[in-house]
């Protein structure tokens, strides 16, 4: 079970990041006002979200990973309160009631920790074939 989660959560974030370089007009909005570079803020989470979710994948790097996914969403929670402070609609796109922005902000967020959390110390016990030294004789 474990190891469908790590797939699913590791395509999970390799989709998300690929979207933030497919569809960026959609998560500039969402960037607050306040933040300078927003594009740059844009892609390079973009980047790191394949980055951990390719990491995710590989038995020794997942411990990090799930460490860095972990701080990487803890840096999301302004842009989660933003979206709230605006009233969850973004001109020309992404509207939605506040209760979503809540919900997502006190409940999805805090899943998606835990969620990357409960993977980190997954790894595939793969037994080493170990030859015996007699069997040459």
């Amino acid at each position: 079970m474990k190891k469908i989660s790590v797939f699913i959560q590791a395509a999970f974030y390799i989709f998300a990041g690929a979207n933030h370089f497919i569809n960026p007009d959609f998560y500039l909005p969402l960037i607050p006002e306040y933040f300078m570079f927003p594009e740059s803020i844009n892609y390079i989470s973009g980047f790191l979200e394949i980055l951990f979710g390719l990491m995710l994948m590989l038995d020794a790097t997942r411990k990090i990973s799930s460490y860095l996914i972990i701080l990487m969403l803890c840096t999301f929670i302004p842009s989660h309160v933003y979206f709230i402070q605006i009233g969850g609609c973004i001109d020309g796109g992404l509207c939605a009631p506040e209760w979503v922005g809540w919900f997502r902000l006190f409940v999805i967020h805090p899943l998606l920790i835990w969620w990357a959390w409960s993977v980190r110390n997954y790894i595939k016990f793969v037994k080493p074939k170990m030859e015996s030294p007699w069997s040459r004789f």
